[in-house]
């Protein structure tokens, strides 16, 4: 099965530029796992196509969308295409998604973090990110839910100095993820993905950059 997968991502590069396929392999080595991002119940679509912009442009490849209340869309206007370079995960089959997710991500390994204004709480600085990270945002009028408040490991505050209290989702995210992001690369934590996860990855975009890629990839292995 992995040689297949081989071929198969070696038969479709010949079916995309030589540029393509540098750019694969530049932003793949600068994609991390290491921290993830969760999504519950952002409603408005600048809000979270913002964020998919700010993961991609960071690095960040998994993006897990909780689905309670609200469906998740995407302003394609302001995504950029960002979304179809990520893997997004989603949940909205269950009574408790939010519960469902952060189980998973727990089960993965995952340490569960949400923002709060509280200075009692680290700073961004602070935190340790030795342990991989799922970083928690909420919806846009109420912010992350009881769920979420009682099922997380660790709270986190980004500073501020003005009237206002909090920060728009996007502009939180964005802050969140170049920070901590920052520390991921100084550090000497093996925040690469490997080399299957790179195959998985490479195969989902070079499907994405290829028109038909479903029918195509069905003749080639129809042929194995």
């Amino acid at each position: 099965m992995k040689n297949r997968k081989k071929e198969l991502i070696a038969f479709l590069s010949n079916l995309i530029s030589e540029n393509r396929i540098e750019k694969f392999d530049e932003v793949l080595n600068y994609r991390t796992k290491h921290i993830s991002v969760v999504l519950e119940d952002i409603y408005q679509p600048h809000n979270a196509s913002a964020v998919l912009r700010s993961c991609d442009i960071f690095g960040i490849q998994n993006i897990h969308v909780i689905e309670n209340r609200n469906t998740y869309t995407i302003n394609p206007d302001v995504a950029l295409g960002s979304a179809k370079w990520l893997s997004l995960h989603k949940y909205k089959k269950n009574d408790n998604n939010t519960l469902t997710c952060l189980n998973n991500l727990k089960e993965e390994g995952y340490k569960i973090v949400a923002t709060s204004p509280y200075e009692k709480y680290p700073t961004l600085d602070e935190l340790s990110i030795t342990q991989p990270l799922a970083l928690v945002f909420g919806t846009e009028l109420t912010g992350i839910s009881d769920t979420v408040i009682n099922n997380a490991d660790e709270f986190v505050r980004i500073p501020m100095y003005g009237f206002t209290e909090s920060f728009n989702i996007s502009v939180c995210a964005a802050l969140c993820l170049h920070t901590l992001v920052n520390k991921l690369h100084k550090s000497d934590i093996n925040w690469k993905i490997s080399e299957d996860e790179k195959d998985e990855i490479v195969l989902q975009w070079l499907k994405t950059s290829i028109k038909k890629s479903d029918i195509i990839e069905k003749a080639f292995l129809g042929k194995m």
